[in-house]
């Protein structure tokens, strides 16, 4: 299955690790006949998960960091124990200048960067740098510190990322002409979640300097690939990612900070209760993936939506959205410049909801609509995404594209 081409033996001994690994999500088991496509929404658990919610919820559930029995105190060590591994997953150089802060998800944990450290770090005049082709909740956010920062009399510019129009990515070789004196901020996407590309962040950062501070939107990266936060890897200042998107359970998040471009991160406000069962997944989850082999399963994933391109780009009802050089199995580029789990297409005849509907009617579950991305119109912009995850099968893909066919 792998799109490097290691040889037969290799290619053996990856599918015998995925079946191992697929036995292992019930829910992916339970129903043989149904394909789950739809992984960059939600990914499914698997047993380790479920398992250590439920022994944290029938051993020792209680609140965190509010008691002195022993219910509470396992609590609050759960919590710290896992801001630790959040920093040991992410190859934090400098856990000790560091932070994490736990979130209900990405969209939570980039509105807290927006309101609680950016509206305190711009000054009048300053400028920030967003993506309007992104994900909604890596847009908004920094539209509404503008606000906020424009009712205290404070004018700030936002200007948008430059993007290149045949692939999505962003366009690094104009990059340099949108960064002036007075940009302070960039916030970027790790991986698109519609043209499942690597955004090529680090470009980001030759073209800013030392200074400014970056934030990463990591939700479709953080499980499915590799990410490392070192500085010689993605030297950027936040990183967001929802824990449901990376095993654990819905209600999850994290924001990591690096803390040293402005002032550390204090989410503002009373800290209540965290959701402590969802923290016990996410250690659980992380500690899955990294014994599974995040790489590996970034080398599956890589490996089965080329499948998929390789195939819908021979049938002429389909348009393939994101980079055109990429679709071929036989395509000369990297593994991180291919497409990372994710196909989205639209049908030249079909609308995207109608198709979603046909698909689920052979056992197929995609996302079919317009994908939260930023300008885009549902009404015209709909698509159908397929999004993979360890658990997916190359035959699985083969039937999808059978049925793709049979509508072209």
């Amino acid at each position: 299955m792998s799109v490097m081409h290691p040889g037969h033996g290799q290619e053996r001994a990856d599918a015998a690790w995925q079946r191992e690994m697929r036995e292992q999500f019930p829910i992916i088991t339970a129903h043989p006949d149904l394909a789950y496509l739809d992984s960059a929404a939600t990914a499914q658990k698997p047993r380790a998960v479920l398992e250590a919610a439920q022994s944290y919820l029938t051993t020792s559930n209680a609140n965190a960091g509010r008691g002195t029995y022993p219910w509470a105190n396992r609590t609050t060590e759960l919590v710290e124990r896992t801001r630790r591994r959040v920093r040991g997953f992410l190859g934090d150089p400098d856990p000790q200048r560091s932070a994490v802060h736990f979130t209900s998800g990405t969209t939570e944990g980039l509105r807290t960067i927006a309101r609680d450290w950016l509206t305190s770090f711009l000054s009048d005049g300053d400028e920030i740098l967003v993506p309007f082709a992104d994900h909604r909740a890596n847009l908004d956010p920094w539209l509404e510190a503008q606000r906020l920062l424009a009712d205290r009399g404070i004018d700030v510019r936002v200007r948008a990322l430059p993007y290149q129009a045949e692939s999505g990515d962003y366009d690094h070789r104009v990059l340099g002409q949108a960064v002036g004196p007075r940009t302070r901020f960039v916030a970027a996407t790790h991986v698109h979640h519609v043209y499942g590309g690597d955004m090529n962040v680090h470009r980001i950062r030759a073209a800013v300097g030392p200074d400014v501070p970056i934030c990463l939107d990591a939700a479709q990266s953080v499980g499915h690939l590799p990410v490392s936060v070192a500085e010689s890897a993605l030297d950027v200042d936040f990183v967001v990612f929802s824990g449901h998107k990376a095993l654990a359970l819905p209600g999850t998040g994290a924001v990591w900070a690096r803390n040293a471009r402005g002032p550390a991160l204090e989410p503002g406000g009373w800290r209540g209760t965290p959701n402590t069962v969802g923290i016990a997944s996410l250690e659980a989850a992380l500690d899955w993936l990294e014994a599974a082999g995040v790489e590996r399963i970034a080398r599956w994933t890589v490996a089965l939506a080329t499948r998929l391109t390789d195939g819908l780009r021979h049938l002429a009802s389909y348009e393939i959205l994101g980079c055109q050089s990429s679709l071929a199995a036989d395509s000369a580029l990297s593994l991180h410049q291919r497409r990372h789990g994710i196909v989205t297409f639209r049908h030249r005849g079909i609308p995207s909801d109608d198709l979603g509907f046909i698909l689920f009617s052979h056992g197929f579950m995609v996302r079919a609509d317009s994908l939260c991305q930023a300008g885009a119109d549902e009404k015209k912009d709909g698509s159908v995404r397929v999004s993979l995850h360890v658990y997916n099968t190359g035959d699985e893909v083969d039937r999808l594209l059978m049925v793709l066919a049979s509508l072209d």
